[in-house]
């Protein structure tokens, strides 16, 4: 659930502190008050995109601050783990919106990107428009209300992945019947360049070890007159290191005898000694044992040459000829597919039967919801004063898709007596908003994001309408967190907390405030929703009545 939200120097808010709570909350205020900025606010700390200056006037920067307690909210924690996030209790996301348009975003105080907020986000919050009923013509909307009260996710999942595995393979079969005659010149080219790759038989651990090889052999001669050249000043010559070492080493052995404070000068002089003998040693052995073979330097040279020469057929480095000599394999695996028809034509086959067993699930799933849906609206629309009307879910055969094999289709009747059209042809302004509210509330207990705002959803309905939507909300608000922005005192009255907006002005620069209300404030704000600039007792009473209901 949300429990705060912080603000500071967005739009007109220069700083706000909000607690939230479980249940219905309901927001208030006069037209132009600012309402929308809380909403816009939450929008953008869950990864919405800036549009606009939304910085306040004199500030270099807008903050953005939600908090959310998400111990039960098993969608947030696998997200979490699958962005290598310590799983938590509580989640913090931050959004910094300089005044240049510049943004920055965090989850938990971590650096992160706006794309990261907004996937976050869907686990979070869902946020109703006044005028999301507009898309609820769209057919692609339909659909996914339907599914999401079937509770399809995993399902369509499912489809989605399995026809795009017919669909490749439908695409591979057309092209390669198309095309089989330049597909075949290409394997045979193919067929011959895997060959020359696999008698070089090249490795690239073995490519490191020859270039090394040939550096050494190349230069065997100054390596040899070096190396002699080292021995005798360390060991040969009269005045070898060794020789010098080992006078220095009889002169200390007496001079410590005088002062035991040299003991540790003469310990190093004894072990620079030995390991002067050791280098001399292994020296000598390597002089020895030394393989400078002018017939190994050939073979090492023509080894190189051959590599070099392919590598240049191909317009390759010497380093890639193991990652062409693997891809030229898979494609000739996949060419090889394509000239066996029976093989792809069976593979084809074998993946649209899978596809169509699982778009059979879930028309299956589709067709059972849908019922239980139309019988909901049904109900529902007889509450919102559409007496006799009906709504009802198509499901239409169609071309098969990664969404499957039917259209989903809303029908509404408005009143007794009339078949059920297609809702974008029938219904009109106020009773698509009475549809759509009840879609909300109604599939809302399938959903698993646990706040929902609406915001003035309730448009272009009133009267006793008025007090079953609120009636509804409060309902929701038992199983959910539910923040409603209203401009009705019937939706108002019926919530269990009352946030009221409010704008102020403080040399010349414009201010918004929210406050949570006392009761006494609240019959105040309740009465002005229903009388307006004129409060009487009269207003006054109808407030307190409405809230004792």
């Amino acid at each position: 659930m949300l429990q705060a939200l912080s603000i500071k120097n967005f739009i007109i808010v220069e700083s706000l502190d909000l607690e939230f709570n479980n249940g219905f909350t309901t927001l208030t205020g006069e037209t132009g008050a600012g309402k929308s900025i809380l909403i816009d606010a939450l929008s953008l700390s869950l990864g919405a995109r800036n549009e606009g200056v939304v910085t306040r006037k004199g500030a270099d920067k807008a903050e953005i601050s939600t908090s959310f307690f998400v111990k039960n909210n098993q969608a947030v924690q696998v997200w979490l783990a699958e962005q290598a996030m310590d799983e938590t209790d509580e989640l913090i996301l931050r959004r910094v919106i300089h005044a240049d348009g510049r943004s920055r975003a965090f989850v938990n105080g971590s650096p992160s990107t706006v794309s990261q907020l907004k996937a976050l986000g869907e686990h979070l919050i869902d946020i109703y428009s006044q005028n999301a009923h507009h898309s609820l013509m769209l057919a692609a909307t339909q659909r996914d209300i339907l599914d999401d009260f079937a509770g399809n996710a995993n399902l369509r999942k499912d489809v989605a992945k399995r026809y795009a595995a017919w669909h490749t393979l439908h695409v591979q079969r057309l092209d390669a019947e198309k095309n089989s005659a330049a597909y075949a010149d290409e394997l045979a080219l193919l067929r011959d360049k895997s060959n020359e790759l696999k008698q070089l038989e090249f490795n690239l651990d073995e490519w490191i070890e020859l270039q090394q090889e040939h550096h050494r052999l190349a230069n065997g001669a100054s390596l040899l007159r070096g190396l002699e050249s080292c021995v005798a000043m360390l060991d040969e010559n009269e005045t070898s290191v060794q020789t010098m070492l080992t006078q220095v080493q009889t002169k200390m052995a007496e001079l410590v005898e005088f002062d035991p404070e040299l003991k540790e000068a003469n310990d190093g002089v004894n072990s620079a000694l030995i390991q002067i003998e050791d280098a001399t040693r292994e020296l000598s052995r390597y002089l020895q044992s030394a393989d400078l073979d002018p017939a190994r330097f050939s073979e090492v040279e023509n080894r190189i040459q051959a590599v070099h020469e392919l590598a240049r057929k191909y317009r390759a480095k010497p380093e890639e000829l193991a990652d062409i000599y693997m891809a030229t394999l898979s494609r000739v695996g996949e060419l090889e597919s394509f000239s066996n028809d029976g093989e792809l034509v069976k593979q084809e086959a074998e993946a649209l039967s899978l596809y169509q067993a699982a778009t059979k699930q879930l028309s299956a799933k589709r067709e059972s919801a849908a019922k239980l849906l139309g019988k909901n609206i049904t109900a529902e629309m007889q509450r919102l004063s559409l007496s006799g009307g009906q709504f009802a879910v198509a499901l239409n055969p169609a071309t098969p898709t990664a969404y499957g094999a039917e259209s989903v289709d809303f029908l509404v009747a408005g009143h007794a007596g009339v078949d059920p059209k297609p809702l974008n042809k029938v219904a009109s302004g106020g009773e698509l908003s009475r549809i759509s509210l009840a879609l909300h509330v109604t599939t809302a207990s399938k959903g698993s994001v646990p706040c929902m705002i609406f915001d003035e959803v309730d448009v272009g309905i009133g009267g006793g309408v008025a007090e079953v939507v609120g009636h509804l909300l409060n309902q929701l608000g038992e199983s959910r967190q539910v923040l409603v922005i209203t401009h009705l005192a019937q939706v108002a009255s019926q919530a269990q907390r009352h946030l009221r907006v409010s704008k102020t002005q403080d040399d010349g620069i414009t201010l918004s405030h929210i406050n949570q209300l006392s009761a006494d404030e609240r019959i105040e704000e309740v009465a002005r929703m229903i009388g307006g600039i004129e409060i009487t007792e009269a207003t006054l009473n109808h407030a307190k009545e409405m809230l004792g209901r």
